[in-house]
């Protein structure tokens, strides 16, 4: 049997390998503090879910529009107005199964032999497996540059050429929790401007976990980039609804045509009843994501400290997200020395640095979505195997 060669081009998430390990270890009787899941401890508000079993029982049980409902997509449109004054046509919004489909359709609309795409480094793996997956050149800038991993527009920008197709930003970051502020974003725009034959996509699905009551610098702000503009986002990090499978992308008018026809030949559409579960945590309160702020705060804190605390760890304050992103080189181990020996040793789990891109060999990434408890006494292990 053969296969394409395209195939083998495809990385994966390295979570799933440390997440096997995790399940072995706990197989032979030994306790291990999971610190390495990108997703929040919180529950999906109840009245999200309570809408979802409504609609359920009212009989939202067939197929839907590839796009979405129009309830839904209107439901999208409301909050982006709310956020962002920024008009968005519900036609221009696309729901999806989640974030990946989009990075997935969008790189594979701009990503083919001869072309380039530049990505972040260390950043979501999934992009640069997708762009190797089309055959384009994939082309890194590195994201480690700055001490609080923002986005560097004097850096990005020179590497625009001719055959640059698409460029992929993710504000704020994964893995390294950077959060680049408006003004920051105000140049890279206006770079942007200079090159009409980019296509950009956003990453935007940590814009709400953002501390210090920073503002939200979304790509929506600036219309003169709506014609090649995509934008994701989605309801998984905001409301705790990672299972769920639920995301959206605000595409430019002259690629629905070809959004819609992938959605009908990938998923058909996404599951209804979510769909109106989803329209209930867009329109409903926000008490649940004014709690997990509160809270990601404390933990963040916590973890911050701790691991600052650590011998020859240097640990910067992540500004979104719930990830930090330490530099464990003063340990004499790189990262995947250091995630190796944490999990054998001390029983906490993890993910090197390398796992997000080849420019962070002496980082690692914790999340701090998870109990205070459980970050001081993953502190305290890792002391222990540190001394």
């Amino acid at each position: 049997m053969k296969i394409a060669k395209s195939v083998n081009r495809l990385g994966t998430e390295a979570v799933y390998s440390i997440f096997a390990k995790t399940k072995k270890l706990e197989k032979q009787g030994k306790k291990i503090i999971d610190l390495s899941l990108g997703q929040s401890d919180f529950k999906s508000p109840k009245h999200v879910v309570d809408a979802t079993i409504k609609a359920l029982k009212d009989g939202h049980h067939g197929y839907t529009l590839p796009n979405g409902i129009i309830e839904c997509r209107e439901a999208v449109s409301r909050k982006i107005k709310s956020l962002y004054n920024a008009n968005i046509d519900p036609e221009r919004i696309i729901i999806m199964p989640g974030g990946k489909p989009t990075m997935h359709y969008a790189i594979s609309f701009f990503g083919e032999p001869d072309a380039e795409i530049i990505y972040p480094d260390p950043g979501f793996p999934i992009y640069e497996s997708m762009i190797n997956y089309t055959g384009a050149k994939a082309v890194p800038f590195n994201m480690l540059e700055r001490k609080d991993f923002s986005i560097n527009p004097d850096k990005i920008l020179p590497l625009i050429n001719e055959k640059t197709r698409l460029i992929i930003l993710n504000n704020p970051n994964n893995p390294t929790g950077g959060f680049t502020e408006k003004t920051i974003i105000d140049k890279l725009a206006r770079g942007l401007a200079k090159f009409p034959h980019v296509a950009i996509l956003t990453d935007e699905v940590y814009s709400r976990l953002i501390f210090d009551k920073k503002e939200i610098p979304t790509l929506l702000n600036y219309p003169e980039l709506y014609d090649r503009l995509i934008v994701l986002d989605g309801w998984s990090k905001t409301y705790a609804m990672t299972g769920w499978r639920l995301g959206w992308g605000v595409w430019p008018e002259n690629l629905i045509e070809h959004v819609f026809k992938f959605c009908v030949n990938n998923h058909s559409c996404v599951n209804t009843a979510a769909q109106y579960g989803a329209i209930t945590a867009l329109d409903g309160p926000e008490d649940h994501l004014n709690d997990m702020m509160k809270e990601f705060t404390i933990r963040r804190k916590l973890i911050v400290d701790g691991l600052r605390s650590l011998k020859g760890v240097e640990c910067s304050l992540p500004g979104g997200s719930f990830f930090v992103f330490p530099n464990v080189k003063g340990t004499g181990m790189d990262g995947e020395e250091f995630t190796e020996r944490c999990l054998q040793k001390a029983g906490v789990a993890m993910i090197p640095g390398t796992a997000f891109g080849k420019f962070a060999t002496n980082h690692v990434r914790f999340s701090f979505a998870t109990s205070r408890e459980n970050i001081s006494k993953a502190i305290e292990k890792i002391d222990k195997i540190l001394k």
